[in-house]
């Protein structure tokens, strides 16, 4: 978003050291806006091909080193397109495909080509319990699920959901008493092997950047999981301001990725499926991240750029006296939560060539809303870095709703081209959070300072940040209050060095019970998945709660650090 035209005088300038505007109290992006297409009918995969750049290798599988040039690339998503396309599936423009996968070189495949049909992309974490699946399949209703033959028993036993089975092999993938299951229609190797119709198909609806594209499931503002619908234009936009960052020049050399991140979550279908193709970068994709396997990797293939969560970082600052050999590695970038001043500098003086690099996102904003891109950001220490290009930010007074200037710390409120279109099937929860000039309300307790920099302070969104990931609270309360011997029961963040934040419970005991912790902790355990795991347990005789019945958790937050559960 470019600065306010100037009207009379002063009165509409910006602030050019800040960004803000004191007419409208609104900040400005300080970095250089990036251009968006105008033509309405553009899907986000016709864009991504019809973008010029200087790369050659698009995808490298870090375990068999298997290589996927980029005109392979285009071929396999329209081969697999046209599959898609044909009968017995005949996939159509609004339909949902669920994408059940690890890390993969298909990933970027099966999602471009859905896309490029107007179909909808859904993904979920590949450790989420059957019952967490079967909700996001029930909310979703996708007409066809993508999965490896291993996590095929997690999908429903639902007879109206085909399954196209992500294994190179049906034989090879097939084990001996589920061979038979008549849900599987064929393998990725089937479709990838059929011949591409013309992109787009002369019969096809045309898709509009305004259409859905992507539907990723996030805790949003407060309570249960819900759909985060994507626009093509919100990922195009994302597109360019990836391409932007990362390789500005269509003449410089392409970096080589190693992806490290989850491609189920919006970081990482953002960034590896879409934006760092359109690049040109080479992706090396780890199937499973393992710290020998990553620096392998990076040794074999050459890696320039590191994408991490902050937990890998200190684990990396960690191993000693000594230095782990990372290669050509020249830029680390991290981002799911703040990295400190004590980790930033310690990497530093360990690995004086390396760039460290931050970013702040959500899954509402398609991933990004503001960055460090350079060393020299990055040492403006707890901050989440400048506003993204074509964004306009907010600091608006919780209470008062009133916005506030430079330096007062306020609920972050964010409008750009990549915000979401709403969530999914819930039109209150998006009035919510979306107001009528698109401002988003992202439930974060921010300021900026008198340089632009977005300083994080709090969260008014109750969610719990596990090594990046998002845990609601109230998920984990309901599910305690199944147990026969709780009462009553109280979910909150507990800080932790190495995974950011765990989750812990205060739980108030039947009386007469002898429930333990570990009771407890193995309850949840066996119904969540592992990054939703309660970790500590307090017992209490109540939960305190304001006179609406809201539990108080900043009370019980302050009770855990103080007495260093």
């Amino acid at each position: 978003m470019a600065y306010p035209e100037k009207k009379k005088g002063s009165e509409w300038e910006v602030d050019p050291r800040s960004g803000f505007c004191a007419a409208n109290a609104t900040f400005y992006s300080k970095r250089r806006p990036v251009a968006l297409p105008a033509e309405p009918d553009l899907d986000v995969t016709t864009f991504l091909t019809s973008r010029r750049h200087s790369g050659t290798t698009a995808l490298i599988d870090a375990a068999t080193g298997r290589r996927v040039s980029f005109p392979e690339l285009w071929r396999s998503v329209a081969a697999v397109a046209s599959s898609l396309r044909a009968p017995p599936l005949s996939l159509r423009k609004g339909l949902v495909v669920l994408l059940l996968s690890p890390n993969s070189i298909h990933f970027p495949v099966v999602a471009l080509a859905a896309m490029s049909l107007g179909a909808v992309i859904t993904t979920t974490n590949p450790v989420n319990t059957p019952a967490e699946i079967a909700r996001q399949v029930a909310d979703a209703a996708p007409a066809v699920a993508f999965a490896p033959r291993a996590l095929v028993p997690k999908l429903p036993a639902r007879p109206d959901l085909p399954i196209v089975l992500l294994d190179d092999s049906r034989l090879a993938a097939a084990a001996d008493d589920d061979d038979d299951d008549p849900r599987i229609l064929c393998t990725i190797a089937d479709m990838l092997a059929a011949d591409p119709d013309p992109i787009p198909h002369p019969m096809m609806e045309p898709v509009r950047q305004d259409d859905p594209a992507t539907l990723l499931y996030s805790s949003g503002t407060t309570g249960a999981s819900k759909g985060v619908v994507a626009t093509h234009r919100n990922l195009i936009s994302m597109v360019q301001i990836i391409v932007s960052r990362f390789n500005p020049d269509e003449s410089d050399e392409p970096e080589t990725f190693l992806c490290t991140i989850p491609m189920f979550h919006v970081y990482g279908l953002v960034a590896f499926s879409t934006g760092l193709l359109g690049a040109g970068s080479t992706i090396v994709v780890l199937p499973k991240f393992e710290m020998g396997e990553m620096l392998r990797a990076i040794e074999a293939y050459g890696v320039t750029y590191l994408p991490l969560v902050p937990p890998i970082l200190v684990a990396m600052l960690g191993v000693g006296s000594g230095k782990l050999r990372l290669g050509r590695v020249r830029r680390i970038h991290s981002s799911g939560a703040p990295l400190s001043r004590e980790v930033i500098e310690g990497f530093r003086d360990k690995y004086p060539g390396i760039e460290i690099l931050q970013a702040y996102g959500l899954t509402e904003t398609t991933a990004l809303g503001a960055s460090t891109d350079s060393p020299e950001e990055c040492r403006r220490y707890g901050s989440a870095g400048l506003l993204a290009p074509n964004t306009e930010a907010r600091v608006v007074d919780p209470d008062t709703g009133k916005p506030l200037p430079v330096n007062r710390t306020g609920e972050l409120w964010i409008r750009g081209p990549y915000v979401m279109k709403g969530y999914f099937k819930n039109e209150e929860a998006t009035r919510s959070t979306l107001d009528s000039e698109g401002w988003l309300r992202t439930g974060d307790l921010c300021y900026i300072d008198e340089d632009g920099y977005l300083f994080v302070v709090d969260r008014l969104k109750e969610l719990i940040k596990y090594k990046g990931y998002q845990v609601p609270p109230a998920e984990l309360e309901a599910l305690l209050l199944t147990h026969p011997d709780i009462v009553d029961a109280a979910v909150i963040p507990f800080p932790d060095k190495a995974a950011g934040q765990v989750p812990m419970a205060y739980v108030v005991r039947k009386d007469g019970s002898q429930l333990s912790e570990n009771e407890v902790m193995k309850f949840v355990e066996k119904q969540v998945a592992p990054y939703k795991k309660i970790r500590k347990v307090a017992f209490v005789s109540n939960i305190p709660k304001s006179a609406s019945g809201k539990i108080l958790r900043k009370d019980l937050i302050k009770l855990a650090t103080a007495s260093k559960l």
